[in-house]
């Protein structure tokens, strides 16, 4: 639960609650939890996800290989606009590693843990990247299972790790080779399989026409704010903040505790409507008590209604 800090009593906002849009609008400002199945490409999905709504636009965050199931955010209409920050969450997956020959148990728990913290990829041949070097970070690596030699794992990572490579890796550091067999993601940022639903029941939904079906299949675009700071901009600074002025310390009205410098955050309006996100250029608490300056540079921006 976010604790808020507050620094205006404005009261008053001329945009609608998210849960209140109409359906039309709630659709181009949605978001999709979706359960990509092994089979199709992450574009593929797009293309489906199109039909099936009618919709001109949507796109994911962080693709999937074709034989990778699991969590694929979907937005829709504008939303599309935010994907910059969908790209960047960090990522679960559970996978099956298959050692070529057999190690110690005790060998293979002792590798993985050394794995945790910064690591080197180099992206594999067939990805849409540069081939170079780059750094990424592991922030856990667990072994849940192992027979003989196979090993599943558990990999809580930075955005862009490749879990191919990193499979490989294992190997390597055990001096045997290694192979990734099966891979699905179970987070995508602060979304979990759990909260997931299939190409079918977004289809259905669809073809049910029933307003409260369809909500509960796709969600507002503001989900993507729960899961990190956020700002209460107050109605005259909305305007300017939708044009890319950076929010000034005179519009916020609350922040919630714990921003510190550099944190990516939400800004929102009075009426709990997702304004886009912003670099904080204060603290929480520096929000609340300056009286002028910048309290965060605006980065992707939604248009809000006035």
């Amino acid at each position: 639960m976010k604790k808020w800090l507050t620094k205006d009593d404005e009261a008053s906002a001329n945009v609608s609650y998210p849960g209140a849009r109409p359906l039309e609008e709630h659709i181009k400002k949605g978001l999709i939890i979706l359960d990509k199945p092994q089979g199709p490409t992450s574009h593929t999905v797009d293309a489906y996800v199109k039909q099936i709504v009618s919709i001109e636009k949507c796109s994911h965050g962080g693709t999937l290989d074709p034989n990778v199931s699991g969590v694929l955010l979907i937005a829709l209409g504008d939303t599309t606009k935010l994907m910059p920050i969908l790209l960047t969450v960090k990522k679960e997956y559970v996978g099956i590693v298959y050692l070529h020959k057999l190690v110690a148990e005790s060998e293979i728990r002792k590798v993985c843990d050394e794995l945790i913290g910064k690591i080197k990829q180099t992206p594999p041949k067939k990805s849409a990247v540069a081939r170079r070097e780059r750094e990424r970070e592991i922030f856990y690596l667990e072994v849940l299972e192992i027979q003989g030699q196979y090993i599943l794992i558990k990999v809580g990572c930075q955005a862009g790790t490749y879990i191919r490579r990193l499979a490989e890796q294992i190997g390597w550091k055990l001096n045997v080779g290694s192979q990734l067999l099966e891979l699905r993601r179970t987070k995508s940022g602060q979304f979990t399989e759990d909260q997931c639903v299939t190409l079918q029941d977004l289809s259905d939904a669809m073809a049910s026409s029933d307003e409260n079906i369809i909500r509960e299949i796709i969600q507002p675009l503001e989900l993507l704010g729960n899961d990190m700071g956020s700002v209460i901009v107050g109605d005259g600074a909305i305007v300017n903040v939708c044009n890319g002025s950076p929010l000034y310390v005179a519009g916020v009205v609350k922040v919630t505790e714990g921003i510190e410098k550099e944190d990516i955050i939400g800004m929102f309006s009075l009426a709990g409507e997702l304004i886009g996100f912003g670099t904080a250029l204060m603290t929480s608490d520096d929000m609340i008590r300056e009286k002028k300056g910048i309290a965060v540079k605006t980065d992707r921006i939604l248009k809000v209604k006035k």
